[in-house]
């Protein structure tokens, strides 16, 4: 049944001609920063919204679902993940997760340094991650980091908005995906969220798969439902050397976890018949 209401915030997808609205209390804050626009909403049902330039990132109540699947998958695959980066995520929550894991040094690289700031006073995601000793968070293109940097990373992990977004489409480029590679231990992975559902922009995540494939020689794409995101949202990772990620792991590491686990990581990896072409 259509219904109007008054004080409702739409991520509208104008392609298809449908959207995700929330109800909200207040907005908390909205500032244009010089690389894109921030704005969050207290909801009436699910705790602060971050949306930027327009778009839905964010949920507080059930954000994990988007970031433990970005995470965990890699980090239970490699067999010991001790020097992770982290391209964006700018909130704090993706920078949580890698934290769970017995890490040793995680560097996380956003352009925006206001997010960074807004991230820390208005949401909190990151329940104190900004300030463990393992992290440093450097302020920079992550383009421009990687171009000169000379650490190897066993993990890097692009948590960048979507593709198609001014700031973002360098970081989905052959060259960037290239230093990714190069960046990587001789058994590395690399996994950045693919801006979609698997049942919109197709072709967006043909594309970022297609480049992938012109430096790693296995590919895989995996999904899964985030909420406040068109279902099921995709997940594209790159894999350096003999690790196979779509396998069943045994790893035994504790964590406390909302919506991923070891028994369904398998599950994730299994595509619909219209995306076989890229099992």
């Amino acid at each position: 049944m259509q219904r109007k209401f008054e004080n409702v915030v739409i991520d509208w997808y104008e392609p298809f001609g449908i959207g995700i609205a929330l109800k909200i209390k207040k907005k908390i804050i909205e500032k244009k920063t010089k690389y894109q626009k921030i704005e969050i909403y207290e909801t009436e049902n699910f705790g602060k919204v971050l949306f930027i330039d327009g778009l839905i990132q964010s949920i507080e109540k059930g954000e994990e679902s988007y970031h433990e699947i970005l995470v965990h998958p890699s980090l239970f695959t490699h067999p010991a993940p001790q020097n992770i980066l982290i391209i964006g995520g700018g909130e704090g929550a993706t920078l949580r997760e890698v934290l769970k894991h017995p890490v040793k040094k995680v560097y996380m690289v956003d352009i925006d340094g206001e997010m960074v700031k807004i991230a820390k006073k208005y949401l909190k995601f990151d329940k104190g991650a900004f300030n463990d000793k393992r992290v440093k968070v450097i302020i920079e293109d992550g383009f421009k980091f990687l171009k000169h940097n000379n650490e190897i990373y066993d993990v890097i992990i692009m948590d960048a908005t979507d593709p198609g977004e001014t700031a973002s489409c360098p970081l989905y480029t052959n060259e960037f995906f290239k230093m990714c590679y190069e960046h990587l231990n001789r058994n590395g992975i690399f996994v950045t969220q693919g801006g979609t559902s698997i049942f919109l922009y197709i072709d967006r995540i043909k594309n970022i798969y297609e480049r992938l494939k012109k430096v790693f020689k296995e590919v895989k794409i995996y999904h899964s439902s985030v909420f406040g995101l068109f279902p099921s949202w995709v997940f594209i990772t790159g894999i350096k050397g003999n690790l196979k990620i779509d396998k069943k792991i045994n790893k035994k590491i504790k964590i406390d976890l909302s919506f991923y686990n070891q028994n369904i990581h398998p599950c994730l990896f299994s595509l619909p018949e219209f995306l076989k072409d890229f099992d």
